[in-house]
């Protein structure tokens, strides 16, 4: 218990504080998650399946900028990360070597500031987006809300919950087909970059109009499961950076060395891993803001979230 105390202060803090108690946080460097289409994919997602309340309360916090489509600034997070210099840590969280996830052992920064990972960031503006509403609230809510629906997408890529040894995969060399990456590029980006040249025309609507299918199709029995944890009350990120880790052991970091060559066989082994993690992670987005936002049911063209 001792070790959630950190936490609970550093939830609490205004998003003025929360810069200043880190600002001066080295950090390795890291490749972004997903990459851009990956972060448009889940909050694409997400969208079809907001409540009206929430669908309202994210309209009004979205910037002007956006249109009022929240997938416009789910990249903003990654975008940030040099001029928000503290917030590099918030987007992944890293184990010593071993396929388990454990909060107080895993969930720090460079400098062991408990709270201070994706896990940590999730829990932390989801708090602060509880004041909406609140004329008292001293938090910046839009950037509270872009902030949640980019580390969101981030725990959900299986190597932002990897080895610190090798920084996520960012140190594991290897050519993709024929172009030299790292391997934690591979998972942000190539191959839904492959996949989208593959298979959807190189048009990311057409891959977000497939996964939207097989949440109504193919997996429409198993969104329950998805939105259910042992914990009713949070986030649920723990449980989603733990299923992270395993997918890392069993699927991304498996049978892969330095400066191997990865083609068909790891594409086609990986990519349902990859597109099932993108469409999980965009409906727990909508639970999430569903839960802040007010927990009316969406309309008739989606199916109902179990919201608990």
């Amino acid at each position: 218990m001792a070790l959630a105390a950190p936490l609970l202060r550093l939830r609490l803090l205004p998003l003025a504080a929360f810069v200043a108690v880190v600002s001066l946080t080295a950090a390795p460097r890291r490749a972004e998650a997903w990459g851009k289409q990956g972060h448009i994919i889940v909050c694409k997602i997400a969208e079809k399946y907001l409540s009206e309340k929430a669908a309202a309360a994210v309209e009004e916090l979205l910037p002007e900028s956006a249109g009022g489509e929240l997938s416009t600034v789910c990249p903003w997070a990654d975008e940030v990360r040099f001029h928000y210099y503290w917030s590099r840590p918030l987007h992944y969280a890293n184990t010593p070597q071993v396929c388990n996830f454990k909060y107080s052992r895993d969930c720090h920064n460079s400098r062991h500031q408990q709270g201070m990972c994706v896990v940590g960031a999730i829990n932390n503006y989801t708090d602060q987006l509880y004041s909406y509403g609140d004329s008292k609230s001293s938090y910046n809510l839009t950037e509270s809300l872009m902030f949640l629906a980019h580390f969101v997408g981030d725990v959900h890529q299986p190597l932002h919950v990897g080895f610190e040894e090798d920084e996520g995969g960012n140190t594991i060399k290897v050519h993709w087909y024929r172009r030299k990456e790292n391997l934690h590029h591979v998972w942000d980006n190539s191959i839904i970059e492959t996949a989208m040249k593959d298979f959807y025309n190189r048009s990311l609507d057409t891959m977000v109009e497939a996964l939207k299918m097989n949440l109504t199709d193919g997996w429409s029995e198993d969104i329950s499961h998805w939105e259910n944890c042992g914990n009713k009350k949070e986030t649920c990120a723990n449980d989603y950076a733990i299923e992270s880790i395993h997918l890392s052991c069993n699927y991304a970091y498996k049978d892969v060395e330095q400066d191997i060559t990865l083609g068909d066989d790891y594409f086609y082994s990986r990519y349902p891993i990859v597109e099932k993690r993108l469409a999980q992670a965009g409906i727990r987005l909508a639970l999430i803001l569903n839960r802040i936002f007010g927990e009316d049911k969406p309309d008739g063209n989606v199916i109902p979230l179990q919201v608990q």
